[in-house]
């Protein structure tokens, strides 16, 4: 969004909260009283001539008891499927089941079958991991143990850790780590022999 789409949308504000208001039969004087903010700020706002903030919306908001996507004309919610593009990185796919860059991330991960010599890493951060089908082998610190279907285990990425296919069948599974994560298992290049 560039500066002309958002002095836009901010432009229509004003107008939108008198509405709401007179929809609601609510005075510039009983919404002052409702929000703590003066007539004089609500007039402002609703002609146009105070710019808009969520200081004052956030209020205004609760006292009307709407979204603040309402007060502000935020498009409807769209579609909440995500559809991201399969990911193919060291042999292993990568679905993302997230939309939003940074924060948490998911991932459903399938490992084809084979054996791989770990080569465990650190990280900051924590991961989660739900193994959906398969066998799924985890190496963590000093721990060796192989996951079935059903099973979920959890850890601090720091400590050095490493996950793939037990050789017996490819493995399916859920993982859910932080920004930190994503570079390592989605991003980082495999080491050159």
């Amino acid at each position: 969004m560039n500066d002309d789409d958002t002095d836009e949308v901010l432009a229509e504000v004003g107008p939108r909260l008198r509405r709401i208001r007179k929809e609601r039969g609510a005075t510039l004087a009983g919404l002052s009283a409702a929000t703590g903010i003066s007539v004089s700020t609500l007039s402002r706002l609703e002609s146009g001539l105070r710019r808009p903030s969520l200081e004052l919306l956030l209020p205004i908001a609760r006292a009307h008891q709407v979204p603040l996507d309402e007060l502000v004309g935020a498009p409807p919610a769209g579609d909440p499927r995500v559809r991201g593009k399969a990911l193919v990185r060291h042999g292993r796919t990568f679905w993302p089941l997230t939309r939003q860059p940074g924060g948490l991330q998911a991932f459903k991960v399938l490992v084809p079958q084979g054996t791989e010599e770990p080569e465990p890493r650190t990280h900051e951060g924590y991961e989660w991991l739900y193994v959906l089908s398969g066998r799924l082998r985890v190496v963590l610190g000093e721990h060796d143990v192989v996951m079935a279907a059903g099973e979920a285990a959890e850890f601090d990425t720091r400590v050095p850790h490493w996950f793939g296919s037990t050789g017996e069948g490819p493995v399916e599974f859920l993982s859910l780590f932080g920004p930190q994560g994503e570079r390592m298992h989605v991003r980082a290049r495999p080491k050159r022999s």
